[in-house]
This record gives C-alpha cells, sequence and structure tokens, in this order.
C-alpha cells in the first residue's frame, strides 16, 4: 500500500497550485479523487487531455478572457474561467459553458474578425476540407450564429472557391499585412508553399466586419516546406508569384502543419512558429520582409532558447494566452496530430511561461501536463469499473486504457508510435455516504510489463479462493486471466482465456445477466455487437458456455462509424430492474431497456438516459470510444455515472455526493515577496527569518527536485539568498514553519 508521504504530497500540491496552476476546486458536490500522495485532484472529472488547442474568449461576459480547450479527440470542448488574478493561473473548471459553445471539428480559431471585442469562431468545415465561421453575438448569454454556408470562399483563379484547409492543418488567421482586419494563411493541400488570402474588407469598405477574401500570394515569406520530411528552404519560390497559378508544380505533396503567428522580435513583422506532421519539435520562422511582402530569412530549428526545447510528438501547435494574468502573453503547446496512435497523451499540455517582456518574449517550461495533471488522465483510454475490490463494502473503481505512450521512431519517413496499457487502481477510503478515491496503484497487477494495448478488466472471484481475480479484455480480441496470489501480486495464467476470440478489443463485464446468482460473462467488441457465454459452473469455479454473438441485437455502430467499439455496462436499479448502457466508437452512450426475462431478443433502445439519471439536458455524446461505469456511489440507490472517453478522463454524472474531506494537506497561509523576479544572482525574501531551528526553506524544480536553501538574515526582516547554483527555469520556493508554508514562484533566468 502507498504510504501517505504528507511533506512530499505537500510540495506537490504546492507546485502544481502555485507554479502550474492556482485553479480552484470543483464545488463539493462530486467524488473526492485523490493522488497516491493524499492530495486532491482540483478537477478530476474534466475527462482528460490528449490533443489539447487553446483558445480565449470571455465566457460569463466579465471582461476577462478565460480559456477555451479543444481537444479534438472527440471534439471535445472543455471551459475554464479566468478568476483574473494578477500573477496567479486562477482558472475554474466551468463545464456548463460547452453548451453553449457551437460544435467545433478537428480545429477551432478563437478570434476576432470584425474588431468588436467578441471572440468569433473559425472551425473545420466537415466533408468540404475547408473552414466555417460563426460570430460572437453575445449580449447578456454567450451566443454564437453560424455566417459563412457552407465553407468559407477567396477569389482565386477567376472566381470565388473554398479556401482549402485539410483536417491536419491549424492555419494561421492574423492580421498579416497591418491594415486591420484579418487574412488567412494556410498551405495548399498538396504543396510546399503557403498561400495567403488577403482579406479585402479595409480596402473595399473601410471596416472590418467582412469576411471577402483575395488570394494574393501563393507562397507567403518565400520558401518552402520539404514534402518529405519538416526542413525548411529559404529564398524558394520556385516560380514569381505573378506566375504561381500555372508555374507551381501542384504534385508537391503535402501532409500536415500547424501555424502561429507573433511578433517574436519586435520588428513590427508577423514571424512564425511551424509544426509539422510526425515531427515533435516547432520552428520558429522570422519574417525580415515588408507588411506587403513577407521573407522568411531566419529559422531558429530548437525553439524556444535558454530551456528546454519543445519535442512534443506528434505536430504541436502553439497558442500565446496571458495564463497567469501579468500582462504577457505565455505559450501554450498541445499535440494536433489527427492520428489515435502516434501521439504522446499522458504529458502533452506543455506550458511555457514568458519571462520576457510583451514586446520580445522569452519561454521557459513551466509544465508537460497544463491542466492534464488536476483530472484523472490515464493516457489515451479510460475504461471505468466500479467493484469492491477490498470487501469493506465500498466500491473501488479500476480504469483501463487503450495506452500510456511509450516512445516513436521514424521507419522511411513515417512516424511510428509505442503505447503501454495499464489498469489504475483508485482505492474508495471514504465512507458510504462520501467517497473518495485515491489513487492506489498506477499499473494494478504489473499487467504493462506485458507490453500490451487496450486492457479492459473484469473482477470476481475465478478460483474459488475468496479475493478477487481478473479478466482482462485487450487488443486482439482475446482474454488475459489474471489470479489474485492473496498477498497483493497476481498472475497471468492464460493469455488466450478460454479460447475466446471476439476478433478486436474485447470489452468484458462479469454480471448475473440471467439472475441465478452466477456472473455471467459479456464481452464487447470492435465490430459494436455484444458476445454472451452464460455461466453453468458454480461460485468461484466458472464455466462459460457461448451463447450468442448478438447480444440483444446491440450494434453501436453508426453511418459516421464503422466500427462499434461497444462496451457494455450492465447494472440494475434499486428496484432490480437490469439495464445496459453500451459505450461506442463516435462517442454516443446507448442506453437499452427490457432486458430482463428477454435475454433472446431485441432489447429496447431508450432516450430517456436523462431520466435515468436525473439530469436534465446532456448530450451523452462524450468524444470518442466512450465507456461507462453506472452504480449508486453513495448507497442511497440513487444511480451515477462514470463516462471514460478517448483522451483517457472519466466524466461524472449525477454527481452529488462527496465533500472535501479525508485529506491533511496543508495550503500556503500566504505568498513570499521575492525581489527581483525573475533573477539570476541574488535574492532578497522579506518577511521571514531563517535558521531559528523549526523552520526549513526548499527550492522545487519542476521536476519535483527539492532543493534546501541557506539564507543570510537582513536587517528588515528578511533573508538574502545565493541562487547562481540553480538551473535556468522556474522554481517553487517553500518557507516552512510548524503551522504555515509560505510559497513563492521564483523565475531564475542565464
Amino acid at each position: 500500500m502507498k504510504n501517505n508521504l504528507m511533506l512530499a504530497g505537500t510540495l506537490i500540491f504546492l507546485l502544481s497550485d502555485f507554479v502550474t496552476h492556482t485553479i480552484q476546486a470543483q464545488l463539493p458536490i462530486s467524488p473526492v479523487v485523490v493522488n497516491d500522495f493524499n492530495v486532491p485532484l482540483s478537477m478530476p472529472w474534466a475527462g482528460g487531455l490528449d490533443a489539447a488547442q487553446y483558445n480565449e474568449v470571455d465566457l460569463n461576459l466579465d471582461g476577462i478572457l478565460d480559456l477555451l480547450v479543444f481537444d479534438r479527440r472527440g471534439n471535445r470542448k472543455l471551459c475554464f474561467v479566468n478568476q483574473g488574478v494578477p500573477g496567479y493561473i486562477s482558472y475554474t473548471y466551468a463545464p456548463a459553458f460547452a453548451e453553449l459553445l457551437p460544435p467545433l471539428y478537428e480545429w477551432a480559431r478563437f478570434v476576432d474578425y470584425d474588431m468588436d471585442g467578441k471572440m468569433d469562431i473559425f472551425t473545420y468545415s466537415p466533408g468540404y476540407s475547408s473552414m466555417m465561421v460563426y460570430h460572437n453575438i453575445s449580449d447578456n448569454e454567450l451566443k454564437f450564429k453560424r455566417v459563412v454556408y457552407p465553407y468559407l470562399t477567396s477569389f482565386q483563379g477567376g472566381g470565388y472557391v473554398n479556401i482549402l484547409v485539410i483536417n491536419a492543418d491549424y492555419p494561421g488567421i492574423v492580421d498579416v499585412d497591418g491594415d486591420g482586419d484579418l487574412d488567412i494563411l494556410t498551405f495548399w493541400g498538396m504543396g510546399s508553399f503557403l498561400e495567403m488570402h488577403q482579406n479585402m474588407s479595409m480596402e473595399k469598405y473601410g471596416v472590418p466586419d467582412s469576411l471577402d477574401f483575395m488570394q494574393t500570394t501563393f507562397c507567403w515569406g518565400q520558401f518552402a516546406e520539404s514534402d518529405e520530411s519538416n526542413v525548411i528552404y529559404l529564398d524558394t519560390c520556385l516560380v514569381s508569384t505573378s506566375n504561381a497559378s500555372t508555374s507551381v508544380n501542384r504534385a508537391d505533396r503535402h501532409t500536415g502543419s500547424t501555424f502561429l503567428f507573433t511578433d517574436l522580435n519586435h520588428n513590427g513583422l508577423m514571424d512564425m512558429l511551424l509544426g509539422d506532421v510526425d515531427y515533435p519539435g516547432l520552428f520558429a520562422l522570422y519574417n525580415d520582409g515588408t507588411p506587403e511582402v513577407a521573407l522568411i530569412a531566419q529559422v531558429d530549428t530548437v525553439f524556444p532558447a535558454n530551456t528546454e526545447k519543445i519535442r512534443l510528438f506528434s505536430m504541436p501547435a502553439a497558442s500565446m494566452i496571458d495564463v497567469d494574468n501579468d500582462g504577457m502573453k505565455d505559450l501554450l503547446v498541445g499535440v494536433f496530430d489527427p492520428s489515435l496512435i502516434t501521439s504522446e497523451n499522458k504529458n502533452s499540455c506543455w506550458l511555457y511561461m514568458n519571462v520576457g517582456t510583451s514586446e520580445v518574449p522569452e519561454f521557459q517550461l513551466a509544465d508537460k501536463a497544463f491542466l492534464q495533471e488536476e483530472m484523472i488522465d490515464r493516457g489515451s483510454g479510460a475504461y471505468p469499473v466500479l467493484f469492491d475490490f477490498d470487501g469493506d463494502g465500498l466500491l473501488d473503481l479500476f480504469i483501463g486504457n487503450y495506452g500510456y505512450y511509450v516512445s516513436s521512431w521514424y521507419d522511411n519517413y513515417t512516424l511510428k508510435s509505442r503505447f503501454t496499457s495499464r489498469i489504475g487502481y483508485y482505492k474508495n477510503v471514504g465512507t458510504p455516504q462520501n467517497p473518495v478515491f485515491q489513487l492506489w496503484e498506477d499499473d494494478f497487477g504489473k499487467l504493462s510489463q506485458l507490453n500490451l494495448t487496450g486492457l479492459i478488466p473484469a473482477l470476481d472471484d475465478l478460483d474459488g479462493d475468496g479475493d478477487a481475480d481478473m479478466l482482462v479484455g485487450k487488443a486482439d480480441g482475446k482474454l488475459l486471466e489474471v489470479i489474485n496470489n492473496g498477498d497483493g501480486t497476481f498472475s497471468v495464467i492464460n493469455d488466450h482465456y478460454s479460447a475466446i476470440d471476439v476478433g478486436d478489443y474485447s470489452a468484458p463485464q462479469l454480471f448475473d445477466l440471467d439472475k441465478d446468482g452466477l456472473n455471467d460473462l459479456v464481452i464487447g467488441e470492435k465490430g459494436g455487437n455484444l458476445n454472451y457465454y452464460q455461466n453453468n459452473g458454480t461460485s468461484g469455479n466458472p464455466q462459460f458456455e457461448f451463447i450468442t454473438d448478438s447480444l440483444g441485437r446491440v450494434n453501436v455502430t453508426s453511418d459516421l462509424s464503422y466500427d462499434g467499439y461497444s462496451v457494455p455496462c450492465f447494472f440494475r436499479d434499486a428496484g432490480g430492474t437490469t439495464g445496459l448502457i453500451s459505450g461506442s466508437e463516435q462517442g454516443d452512450l446507448f442506453y437499452f431497456t427490457h432486458i430482463d426475462e428477454n435475454l433472446t431478443d431485441a432489447f429496447s433502445l431508450s432516450s430517456n438516459l436523462n431520466a435515468l439519471l436525473d439530469t436534465t439536458g446532456v448530450d451523452f455524446d462524450r468524444g470518442i470510444r466512450t465507456a461507462a461505469a453506472v452504480a449508486s456511489l453513495r448507497g442511497d440507490g440513487a444511480l451515477h455515472m462514470l463516462v471514460g472517453n478517448y483522451s483517457g478522463g472519466l466524466e461524472l454524472f449525477n454527481g452529488e455526493v462527496g465533500v472535501l474531506s479525508g485529506t491533511n494537506a496543508q495550503k500556503p497561509e500566504s505568498t513570499l515577496r521575492i525581489i527581483p523576479n525573475p533573477a539570476n544572482g541574488r535574492i532578497h525574501i522579506q518577511g521571514i527569518k531563517a535558521g531559528s531551528g523549526v523552520s526549513a526553506l526548499y527550492a522545487i524544480s519542476m521536476e519535483g527536485q527539492s532543493i534546501s536553501l541557506n539564507g543570510i538574515p537582513t536587517e528588515n526582516n528578511g533573508i538574502v539568498i545565493d541562487i547562481s547554483l540553480l538551473k535556468c527555469g522556474i522554481y517553487l520556493i517553500v518557507y516552512q514553519t510548524e503551522n504555515t508554508i509560505r510559497t513563492g514562484k521564483l523565475v531564475v533566468t542565464p
């Protein structure tokens, strides 16, 4: 069992709270989730993040820009209200605002195209390889109106045609020529050159509120990107821009890029940060031309300087957002790669704080799991199971996954990546009325040693010795038989249990379907159907007999998804009536009724999931590859539902249980005043005393390393500390006495 290392836990809590984010905890109406140091997560049920894009928009119309994180894994919209505390990252998770936003697909840019002070939305237009636009018409509530049908056009080659943007491109939407309206830059779908679609609003109408574009160059910046790699060629367009429409070789392939346009060196021209599909870094391209004719004259391939280089597989996409309300834009970087099986997932949200100026930013890496670390995030895929493992009468939480990202390599210019699945065990250390899930084992049963993917557990006593064993689904469609040794260890005794093979992605559940007192076996699969094996054995010695591969005639495929990835969750309500909720590839949760006494016929598909969970107006399309766990978490018969998705997180529905208790983690009473800051030699900390014998002074690095500090007392009740031995980066300075902890963020510069 994990030790509750309270000092370490306190420091980790403080580090995340002040260096990464000072996010207020969710309202105490949900089950608490704490990490293995007994430190509570502030937003455990936010659903995880895999491929995050960051945008600013005023969600609550208070005049402060909030944070909208768009995760393309299932087109999820995560809303965070900014408390606007100067010098602090102070976001609060606010999921209700997501329902006020329009549907977003693949990518989204929030920009104010009509310069009315409200962020509008440009997003991918499915089926057209282009973009659509929503105008922000908020008055006393957040509102958007679509203004482009079916896609945005530009005058090209004698007529208006769609601005081509494939789903693997993240276009630039910015005022490139400095005339007061927003232009669009994007790679042509099969080319190595950057097209500029100039906004003609100011030229034609004198105001920026129109979406009237003209392609003015096919080779903005006079550079080219290799069609086989991320190599950049400068001072090349092959042909003059005046002959672009007839002379450029359109056979050159282009497979995806991300853009962020900003003035990096304060010369009044738009530079760019460029990410490329299959590659982990961002290149900084510096513009030495004019507003009318851009010229990329320098490429920095190790951006940013004086800190850890961005290395985020695959295809990083950057945004500039003032996350700590200090008036300077910071750098947020997420994964953009549309592939589900090539990208980093667990640590895929990198935050670089701006320690320079607004005019000439300098970035220092502060976090690799911004926001993620305050959520349950199990990498790619989250398959929840509620089961009382330790027999204490409380439901514990187990979470399978597709896998954690491990590494990447190139095979003939093609990116390959390796993932390894593991099961998380969150022990319920609360009470029947107040569940508290603590991360007990990150790799339950040590199954990651098998180097498999797609592990989904089902638990029961399989060998009659009184403890819980596991049948574990996996990507190859077979089942692992994992026996509990009774001493805290497990043994895999069969990697092809009972010769069962459902094809791909077996998702087992052990449940007494026929109400004979024995748990039967139901298995979902990639095909979207359910396989039923009746238990004709005894308790502790199951014998599963195949009955049908079309239980209830369930099929969760759709016109949008040829595959189903069914994940069954049978449950019973307080009256003993059986229900079924199945996850699916496209993200919908399918609710079935009329199951009891009807195992040989079709179950009834119901639209009353809101009524079942006593929720109102909830959309139960929760991303992609969803999975559910349903139970009464507080033991009063009211059902609650946990829903996992491919981004590795869980969401909770009907969660009016739990209060923030059962943790002794100290919180700081006040922050330290550190002068100067940033610093690179000595610092002065005011208002504390060192060397009293009852205090401790530490610096905590971003890697979690604790460094003891010694100070020289000053006359004005403070200390001076030599920090010349600290490496460049961001640190948490912690001053601890018997009764208090005070902290401050310190940026150490070169």
